[in-house]
């Protein structure tokens, strides 16, 4: 990895190590917001979300601010928004007002009702953040083909951290996708993107160990935050083609969520299921292959401190 690209996975790596020792030192109304239980009983934190995303975001900003400053606006932009927003929703969306307001249609049902659920205000704040960043990016001069090329951007940042938060049900395995999806960005280009994908790669691997000994959790405020900047990543190095199928891409994995169990499919396949395991302890609770319920996006099960989907192995962040 070339000097540039190494600078910001180090940059990233370090200040996410520095805000997890921060957290430890925040006031106690934050650190029992952040506090979960997860299915062996065990106390874990939501706050490796909000220090990944940090972490990540700024070492990505400043590896691209000197190729390009509107690029790393995007990236500020798309990174803090899906942070925020995904923040609010680890902590709003554990209230108990809120727990039967996942997925897509639980949050349609809540606005039937006259009611917006978190989880709807993180879907509005994800696609906001993500068209700003999208309209940073480089995009062709007509007006028409502008407005395409935002839309596809927009479609490829906010896809790109839902697809991600997707995947956060099992400690580390939200970051291994992470990682996995940052490699083929690393790759030199002009554009700033393996920038990006350095800083994803600095701040994840750093999050690893603990997420792995299910000390902490990504929640929707990191998985959102690293998608999102994998998305702003792939969009700045893509033209229209690219950006149209990766985006194609992504939705078919959004809506493919919620009638198959990703966690069934990683299960049933030997070279997923042991990529899945690596690294993580000896399972206590966790159901057989195949058991957990069609459509399990985590952003609807990071926050709920006493609640479990059917066939999840328990309460807490990321369903774990």
């Amino acid at each position: 990895m070339p000097a540039a690209r190494f600078g910001s996975a180090a940059l990233a790596a370090a200040a996410t190590y520095a805000l997890q020792r921060a957290a430890t030192r925040l006031p106690a109304s934050i650190t029992q917001a952040l506090g979960r239980t997860n299915h062996r009983g065990e106390p874990v934190t939501l706050a490796e979300g909000p220090t990944t995303a940090l972490g990540a975001t700024l070492a990505a900003v400043i590896g691209t601010s000197g190729v390009s400053p509107r690029v790393a606006t995007a990236v500020g932009v798309a990174g803090l928004g899906a942070a925020a927003v995904g923040a609010y929703d680890d902590v709003v969306g554990a209230r108990p007002d809120q727990r039967t307001d996942k997925g897509f249609r639980g949050h349609l049902n809540a606005l039937r009702e006259g009611r917006v659920s978190a989880g709807a205000v993180k879907v509005a704040g994800v696609g906001a953040s993500a068209l700003v960043a999208g309209a940073l990016l480089p995009r062709a001069r007509s007006p028409l083909g502008a407005a395409v090329d935002t839309a596809l951007a927009a479609t490829v940042i906010a896809g790109a951290a839902n697809v991600v938060n997707l995947f956060d049900l099992r400690p580390g395995r939200a970051l291994k996708v992470g990682l996995l999806a940052a490699g083929p960005l690393l790759v030199s280009d002009r554009s700033g993107s393996a920038a990006v994908a350095s800083a994803v790669t600095g701040a994840a691997v750093t999050a690893l160990p603990d997420d792995l000994g299910e000390r902490s959790m990504l929640g929707d405020a990191g998985a959102n935050a690293l998608g999102a900047l994998l998305g702003v990543a792939a969009a700045t190095r893509l033209g229209r083609t690219g950006r149209a199928l990766t985006a194609a891409g992504l939705v078919g994995l959004m809506a493919a969520s919620e009638k198959v169990s990703f966690t069934a499919v990683i299960a049933r396949t030997p070279a997923l299921n042991a990529i899945d395991r690596w690294g993580r302890r000896a399972p206590s609770t966790e159901p057989a292959a195949g058991v957990p319920t069609a459509g399990e996006p985590a952003a609807e099960v990071t926050a709920a401190p006493t609640s479990q989907r059917v066939g999840e192995p328990g309460p807490g962040a990321g369903g774990r």
